[in-house]
């Protein structure tokens, strides 16, 4: 096993870790850990709420969850010799749930999936969907299975939902300013157009007294993807990645979490994921003044990996960019175009029993593929999901007999 340079208790909040981890960005949070380039190297992280979410059978925590806490990463890390303009290449060795453990913390054993309440977070359907729900997944090996979605098993694409380097203070500046314009197009809507910094439940890593309060003052909240990696939830990203990331401040500062189990191309729900805890190993090596030589600056370049599961039959769902409620026709917008898609999904797989919930929880954590079909015949844009037929133990192809619908109980729900 790789050394550990962030380690967790799991029975702990990251509070409370012998060293803590943050959640906020901000290139003065202290390193937690130094590493060699060449070094391979394990991080142990908590699941993305710090544990406020619980193996039952109620969507209450889902619904009361608090967002500032979020996302607690793990870091940062720092790579010797890392300066400003190089390239950090970070290559994926191995992730996963929390070795060896079961017990009440998502990521001994189990997951979950969740759908946030419009008033707290939302999803990318939430107008369709605004309370809160929840699904709990058990894990099998490479496989999981979920209490609150009968009939449906499926392998896993584990990977880091967010993991990035440390903004330089001019990028981070520029963050804060450019968010705060698009908040005052439409400060009062729910859910926000983007969040600004909140110091309530920031964690500043190790910093202390003036530092954290400036860190907590001045910290980008880590929802959004950004110029250094981020939380972008790519399931793609797992074991045998490789991916250059910006390098803006000395040292580089590599911080990572969310940790998924599995999830579909869009993360769809918001926690679309199978959230959990776990560990990362990784190998970490630089290409000075890669930034220039190669032209990345303002994101990220990756390989994805070599483990995903062999579905070979989807049945694909499409959609285009006319809002239907409302009847009215978007030019090429993609986004329009992928949410008519999801419902498409949704409204099919509730012929079979599913809820409308219960469907949504499926296509944001499952192995589905999201795919941009077209954006060039105007004026509708067309995207698709497709979802693997082998993850139901029936066939869920039409036919001409018509669905076979059965009870297929609930999701957890609120009180």
């Amino acid at each position: 096993m790789p050394q550990v340079v962030f380690s967790v208790d799991q029975s702990k909040s990251m509070r409370d870790q012998a060293v803590p981890g943050h959640n906020r960005w901000h290139p003065d949070i202290p390193l937690a850990a130094m590493v060699l380039p060449g070094q391979e190297f394990r991080v142990e992280c908590r699941e993305w709420t710090d544990g406020q979410l619980g193996n039952n059978d109620s969507a209450n925590d889902v619904r009361d969850v608090d967002l500032d806490l979020t996302h607690m990463l793990s870091g940062p890390i720092g790579v010797q010799g890392a300066e400003p303009g190089d390239l950090l290449v970070v290559d994926i060795l191995d992730l996963g749930p929390v070795p060896q453990e079961t017990g009440g913390a998502p990521g001994q054993g189990w997951g979950y999936t969740g759908v946030f309440a419009k008033v707290n977070g939302g999803g990318f359907l939430t107008d369709h969907f605004p309370d809160a729900y929840k699904a709990i997944w058990d894990f099998h090996g490479q496989q999981a299975t979920s209490r609150h979605l009968p009939g449906i098993r499926y392998t896993g694409i584990t990977h880091p939902g967010l993991i990035g380097t440390a903004p330089s203070a001019e990028l981070l500046s520029r963050w804060n300013r450019r968010e705060q314009a698009l908040i005052d197009t439409d400060p009062h809507r729910v859910p926000p157009l983007a969040l600004p910094p909140t110091p309530p439940g920031a964690l500043a890593g190790q910093a202390t007294g003036d530092d954290a309060r400036r860190i907590a003052a001045e910290g980008a909240r880590t929802v959004p993807a950004r110029e250094n990696g981020g939380n972008q939830d790519i399931k793609n990203f797992t074991r045998g990645s490789r991916v250059y990331f910006p390098v803006f401040v000395p040292d580089a500062k590599l911080s990572m979490g969310d940790l998924h189990f599995s999830q579909g191309d869009g993360e769809i729900t918001f926690c679309g994921a199978i959230e959990m805890g776990g560990y990362l190993d990784l190998h970490v090596d630089l290409i000075k003044d890669g930034m220039a030589k190669y032209g990345v600056s303002t994101n990220p370049v990756f390989m994805p990996g070599n483990v995903e599961p062999r579905y070979s039959e989807f049945l694909s769902f499409s959609g285009v960019s006319v809002d239907h409620d409302t009847d009215t026709n978007h030019y090429l917008d993609a986004t329009v175009a992928y949410r008519r898609a999801c419902l498409n999904a949704i409204e099919y797989l509730k012929q079979w029993g599913y809820t409308g919930e219960q469907a949504y929880l499926l296509i944001g954590s499952a192995p589905v593929e999201g795919r941009i079909s077209g954006v060039v015949d105007i004026p509708n844009a067309c995207c698709t999901l497709y979802i693997p037929t082998a993850i139901f133990d029936f066939d869920i192809r039409p036919t001409a007999a018509g669905p076979v619908r059965q009870d297929r109980g609930q999701c957890a729900v609120t009180s």
